[in-house]
């Protein structure tokens, strides 16, 4: 077998074939790991930059990026543990390595010498994917400050290691917040809640040596509260405890975390940071890397989608008040009170619950189903490895496609599916190492991802194993990190700054994963990954059918909540001034609300406070990416459909997925992503099927 790898790396943190050693990373190594590093990063900085070194592409990547290649490896398994596997100690490893590891690549990024060799390259002479790299480092630059001189250089510099200060204090207040609730209730308190969240929530209470049911604010505990709890004032306090995570409204003790005065820090930087780079403000200095062209293009697209989802929403909240009022004796309903009547109008409607479904989704099965799929259609193999891990929980899998010669490796991941205590709530795809045809040695390095995600975990009962269970959503959410994950893996550019999702636009990196989403609603597809826990019986077609015709049950009210956020983020950070505290943030929200929701929310709603994607998690004026790929997505899957309607034999066209994976996760950022989509599609997008997707067409 064929298992290229990447030089043996003797640095504490990654074993010899360049994983991390997750399994034997402590806190105590982590500083005297990176510091070496920085070191080494540091010394090769300073040779690229000599006089006499050639501004040369594989001279500079062989020394400079063979070495920054390392460390970004090495900090990215810090930085993982830090999310998934989060000790006090780990902590206090992390933040003590991150302000020096912030300095260096703000450093390295604003290097006027190093910029010089840049512009000194003969990029005529560079193969096509190089000249990408090039194009794309340049104006990091740029960005990076590279043209900064001065008092300037020095503030940008500071402005940088401050953003990273704050977004990670962001981040640990909202898990904190998170894990501090646990309320224990009795078992009456909890008339409605399905049988396995009973159970989960029973065994939580067992491990804290209690009594009852402990209820916690994890997606899989919180979510089928406030869908199925009879109890208004359980569901109540449940609502109140998650909308006001890390703020001043939040119960007791919890008013530690509170986010807001990092929120307007950050917006003050980020607004400090783009006057410098001579910017309006963040939003067009977010915007320079994708393919939107202006937050007014942006705002224009948000405020076009609300306003051809705003009838259907209106009719989606009509329905609920007249059905909670004649069915369920609720006149005036109130926040807590909307997934309850939602959920209970969609059982009445379609005869269908999330609960019915649920117990034909074992994880096993789903996970051979997702495999099934991907092997089909982009012609490869998954078969399972071995590597360290951070948890039992966590399992390795490999890629393969046949070779001359035999099978050769594609890619790895690792899959990281369950919710715990220390591991930061909800699903990402994340990079382990990219794909490279390393310049030291020339022998080639695979990708390898991570997909995390926040499921329920499995249970014993009556001392027997159960699988965990996910619900469709779950599914979803499954097969859209994946998608993230093919984007990665299965590039074949060679040059590591644009193979993958490196280098990719980022409202257009979303595209794989949404597109990976339709395959969730198809039957032909769907059918082959169930199995119920109990009997092993595939889901019935009819409540298949019931699930599709739910399948856009208001899709009306999920599209303004999107926009809601979108418009949000845009206009935050796109003001002529930032915003100046906690006040005017909440009254731009209660602007934008009025503009586009038709539910209000209390005023002691703070959810912007948990807001990671914006002020943690790289989205910040860019979280309008979701709906900007999902218009390309949809156009995508359309191709699929189409080819299903001309063949008559189902959504895994062969010669489709081929040209797919071919025109755009092969091609990763080695082109601009809309060059990719139209050789994929042979025109540009539209925005027709995502409304014939969501039944708003």
């Amino acid at each position: 077998m064929t298992t290229p790898s990447c030089p043996p790396d003797d640095n504490p943190l990654l074993d010899l074939s360049g994983l991390p050693r997750f399994d034997a990373i402590t806190p105590e190594a982590v500083g005297p790991a990176i510091e070496r590093l920085l070191t080494e990063a540091g010394e090769a900085l300073e040779a690229v930059c000599a006089e006499d070194f050639p501004a040369q592409w594989e001279a500079m990547a062989s020394r400079l990026d063979v070495a920054t290649e390392r460390l970004g490896r090495a900090w990215g398994a810090v930085s993982h543990l830090n999310s998934v596997a989060d000790t006090p100690q780990l902590r206090a490893a992390y933040n003590a390595a991150l302000p020096r590891v912030t300095e260096f690549w703000t450093r390295l990024g604003a290097d006027e010498r190093l910029y010089a060799k840049y512009k000194a390259m003969d990029v005529e002479r560079l193969k096509p994917e190089q000249r990408r790299a090039h194009h794309n480092a340049m104006r990091g630059f740029i960005l990076g400050g590279a043209e900064l001189r001065g008092d300037a250089k020095e503030r940008f510099a500071a402005i940088q290691e401050r953003q990273a200060e704050l977004a990670q204090k962001f981040s640990e207040n909202s898990l904190d917040a998170t894990d501090a609730f646990g309320w224990y209730v009795a078992r009456e308190d909890l008339e409605g809640l399905p049988e396995d969240v009973l159970q989960a929530t029973a065994a939580a209470a067992r491990a804290d040596g209690r009594e009852g049911h402990k209820l916690t604010l994890k997606m899989p505990c919180y979510l089928p509260v406030m869908q199925f709890a009879r109890n208004p004032a359980v569901r109540e306090r449940m609502y109140r405890a998650y909308v006001t995570r890390a703020s001043d409204q939040a119960e007791a003790d919890a008013v530690r975390f509170d986010n807001a005065a990092i929120m307007t820090e950050l917006l003050a930087l980020r607004h400090e940071e783009a006057r410098l780079l001579g910017h309006r403000h963040f939003a067009d200095v977010s915007l320079v890397p994708k393919m939107a062209d202006s937050p007014e293009q942006v705002t224009a697209f948000l405020r076009d989608l609300a306003a051809k989802a705003r009838p259907h929403a209106e009719r989606d909240l009509a329905d609920m008040r007249a059905f909670a009022a004649a069915e369920l004796g609720i006149g005036d309903p109130q926040p807590w009170d909307w997934p309850y009547i939602g959920e209970k109008l969609k059982e009445v409607r379609y005869a269908f619950s999330e609960q019915e479904v649920k117990p034909y989704f074992t994880a096993p099965k789903v996970l051979a189903g997702l495999f099934h799929i991907v092997e089909t259609l982009f012609e490869v193999a998954i078969r399972p490895d071995q590597a360290p891990v951070w948890h039992p929980g966590v399992e390795f899998y490999r890629i393969e496609r046949s070779g001359p010669s035999g099978p050769e490796l594609v890619g790895q991941f690792y899959l990281d599916p369950g919710a715990r205590k220390g591991k930061r709530g909800g699903a990402w795809m994340d990079d382990v190492r990219g794909r490279w045809l390393r310049p030291d040695d020339g022998r080639l390095q695979t990708p390898v991802a991570h997909m995390v995600c926040n499921f329920a975990e499995g249970l014993e009962v009556d001392g027997v194993r159960r699988p965990a269970l996910l619900t469709h959503d779950d599914v979803i959410t499954l097969f859209h990190e994946f998608g993230h994950g093919l984007h990665h893996m299965l590039t074949q550019v060679d040059e590591r700054d644009v193979a993958g999702i490196s280098g990719v636009e980022w409202d257009a990196v979303e595209l794989p994963s949404q597109f990976m989403e339709n395959f969730c609603w198809e039957w032909d597809v769907l059918r082959h990954m169930t199995a119920h826990v109990d009997t092993g019986e595939p889901l019935p077609r009819e409540l298949f059918d019931k699930m599709v015709a739910a399948r856009n049950f208001q899709s009306g009210l999920q599209t303004l909540r999107q926009v809601e956020f979108a418009l949000f983020d845009m206009l935050l950070h796109s003001q002529q001034e930032p915003v100046g505290d906690e006040a005017a943030l909440l009254d731009l929200l209660r602007r934008v609300r009025e503009e586009v929701a038709v539910v209000m929310p209390p005023a002691y709603n703070r959810t912007p406070h948990t807001f990671s994607h914006i002020f943690a998690g790289g989205y910040s004026a860019g979280y309008y990416s979701y709906k900007w790929a999902e218009v390309l997505s949809a156009d995508a899957y359309s191709a699929f459909e189409e080819a299903a309607e001309r063949t008559g034999r189902g959504p895994l066209d062969v010669e489709t997925g081929r040209r797919y994976r071919e025109s755009i996760l092969e091609a990763g950022g080695s082109r601009p992503a809309m060059e990719s989509f139209k050789a994929f599609r042979g025109r540009e997008p539209s925005i027709e099927p995502l409304l014939r997707h969501q039944g708003m067409a």
